[in-house]
């Protein structure tokens, strides 16, 4: 069976890197490629059903797109024989290879090669990427160094770098070598082949619906959605059977079941217990535990059981009527990784904005946590009706725009 890679990158590399992947026997290549870093997100958002795994032209894409992933991903290493090959054509041309300046690379990595190469590195300048850098930052530093090394050749990988600083001063774009991108695949093939074969796990789920607790149309079209069978497990409850990897799709990666919260609107109860096993009797034995888990939480619930004793609460359906509650709110705390008190302190946030939308910044700045923790944190709200995207704000930096929410507590 063929292992389906998704090639992310700028519109001149993609198309060479997907070359070097269809190399590889067993692999179907499809590529997606943009006019700005800032894209990667959406591309591997809007495509994540359809790929096994992600390969990146480089390091800023990847990083950039790094919490959308939900695929086993690498990125193509521009060090080693991507860097040794601009070295050899930097000589050809006559450039100072000791005097250069290098963005985005690791300074650990750019030194270790030089070295190996035997090219002094006392004169070479790196700036390693780091989220939240722009292109201006980079240009800026190119422009530092060779104001102290005339002539010395700036060496970049981002293309944004190299058009700003072209026909100014010497500038070398790098680009991914074959021998890397050939590293870069085999080590994701390795990763992707473990998801897989993790993605074909059993998944048992046994269903209680009140008060009748027979099995019925309404069930079998929602089984039927999420990819599975549908079987009368005994006189009160119905057996799903499908695979972990439709499962991790249908349930936005454990976090929300949408046909628990269409059920619930139907039935006064409808609890679901999935459990995740190598074998059927496991991933029945897996399932009774996660229904009696999910029994404890009421009776609109779900429960996802695997081994090692992990327990993934998928959705709790609160009354729709009357005010939020102490006890829905502290169920939705625990869905979405906070404290009551976070939460509190979240709607105090969202009171203080009025009608103003909320960006990620504003909740990191608000709750004293990083950017990637309150995105996070959103995503989740967002997953259990607690916020709503309503647009998107430039950063104004090489990073990914910042997400408006509309948050309602």
């Amino acid at each position: 069976m063929d292992t389906s890679i998704g090639v992310v990158g700028p519109h001149d590399l993609v198309d060479s890197v997907a070359a070097v992947c269809e190399e590889q026997a067993g692999v179907r290549v499809h590529r997606f490629d943009y006019d700005h870093e800032t894209q990667a997100p959406g591309l591997v958002t809007t495509h994540a059903s359809g790929v096994d795994a992600w390969l990146f032209t480089g390091i800023v894409p990847y990083t950039i797109a790094h919490d959308a992933l939900t695929r086993p991903a690498s990125f193509v290493d521009y060090s080693g024989s991507t860097l040794l090959q601009a070295l050899v054509r930097l000589l050809r041309d006559g450039a100072d290879v000791t005097a250069l300046s290098v963005d985005t690379l690791d300074t650990a990595q750019v030194d270790d090669t030089l070295a190996e190469a035997g090219v002094p590195t006392d004169g070479v300048r790196t700036l390693p990427y780091r989220p939240g850098a722009t292109a201006a930052d980079m240009a800026a530093f190119h422009r530092r160094h060779a104001a102290r090394h005339p002539g010395a050749v700036a060496v970049t990988c981002l293309a944004s770098v190299h058009d700003e600083l072209a026909g100014e001063l010497p500038v070398f774009r790098l680009a991914p070598s074959p021998q890397s991108v050939r590293a870069a695949l085999r080590q994701l093939l390795l990763t992707a082949s473990s998801q897989i074969q993790e993605d074909a796990q059993v998944a048992l789920g046994l269903v209680e619906l009140g008060p009748a607790g027979a099995a019925g149309p309404d069930l079998a079209r929602e089984v039927g959605m999420l990819g599975g069978s549908l079987s009368r497990y005994s006189d009160t409850m119905s057996l799903i059977v499908t695979t972990r990897g439709p499962l991790h799709d249908a349930s936005h990666g454990f976090t929300a079941l949408p046909l628990l919260h269409r059920l619930g609107q139907r039935h006064d109860i409808a609890r679901i217990g999935f459990g995740l096993g190598h074998s059927g009797a496991e991933a029945e034995r897996l399932a009774r535990r996660a229904l009696a888990r999910a029994r404890n939480h009421g009776d609109v619930a779900a429960v996802v059981s695997s081994r090692n004793d992990v327990d993934i609460l998928l959705e709790v359906v609160a009354p729709a009527q009357g005010p939020v509650s102490e006890q829905s709110r502290a169920v939705v705390a625990s869905r979405v990784g906070l404290s009551v008190a976070t939460l509190d302190r979240l709607r105090e946030i969202t009171s203080a904005n009025g009608d103003r939308p909320l960006t990620t910044r504003d909740i990191a700045d608000g709750l004293g946590v990083q950017l990637r923790t309150a995105r996070r944190m959103l995503q989740r709200l967002e997953l259990a009706g607690c916020a709503e995207r309503s647009g998107s704000l430039d950063s104004g930096t090489i990073g990914r725009p910042l997400t408006l929410y509309r948050v309602s507590l």
